[in-house]
């Protein structure tokens, strides 16, 4: 079990939710800026620990050694989420994932295996994990979603010419991705930024 922590929408009844994923070595607190930022009153967030230790934050699955393992690891614990959530009143069909570096790989293996649709993903700052492998191992609902992926022309950690061929291939594979770029190293490009996810995010729920 993941734990998290509900920030609950300003507005009473909505049953919008945003899983926010952390990247390495960060945790949930890392993003609790993040509503105030988003300014969208009406959205419930959901911010998560990875499950793993990492020198005083938390990691998805180890970077270095065998990462395919606690991808899969992670990933079943974010689909259990998942699930929990919409017993919880959350439907999945109005549920958002955010996620950062470590957090966009698991937004984008979420949005790319779970057996249902969501209303969106976006990834920031990440990469797919054997993207060839996942582009053939795609859910029948993953064409169905809705993705936004950003990332940094300065990006020292995760080059962005590394990741431009991943994006490729995956929308050959019927991904629907939203590609942009933004002139920043490893973290969020502000307001800039914020404007575009927040617009993506309105667009998923049709406001």
């Amino acid at each position: 079990m993941l734990d998290t922590d509900l920030i609950r929408a300003e507005e009473e009844g909505g049953r919008k939710l945003m899983i926010v994923l952390h990247g390495l070595g960060d945790s949930m607190e890392g993003f609790r800026w993040l509503p105030a930022a988003l300014r969208l009153s009406w959205l419930n967030y959901l911010l998560v620990n990875a499950p793993s230790g990492y020198y005083g934050g938390f990691s998805w699955y180890d970077l270095y050694h065998d990462p395919g393992t606690g991808i899969t690891a992670s990933r079943r614990l974010l689909f259990e989420l998942l699930d929990s959530a919409r017993e919880k009143n959350f439907p999945t069909e109005q549920t958002t994932i955010l996620g950062f570096s470590q957090g966009c790989l698991m937004g984008l293996e979420a949005g790319a295996r779970y057996p249902r649709r969501m209303a969106g993903i976006v990834g920031i700052s990440g990469y797919a994990h054997e993207p060839e492998r996942l582009g053939r191992e795609l859910s029948p609902q993953a064409r169905e979603q809705r993705f936004l992926l950003t990332h940094g022309t300065r990006d020292p950690l995760i080059p962005i010419e590394q990741v431009r061929p991943q994006i490729e291939l995956l929308k050959r594979a019927g991904l629907n991705i939203q590609w942009r770029e933004f002139a920043k190293a490893h973290t969020i490009a502000g307001e800039d930024e914020i404007a575009v996810i927040r617009d993506f995010v309105r667009a998923c729920y049709n406001l």
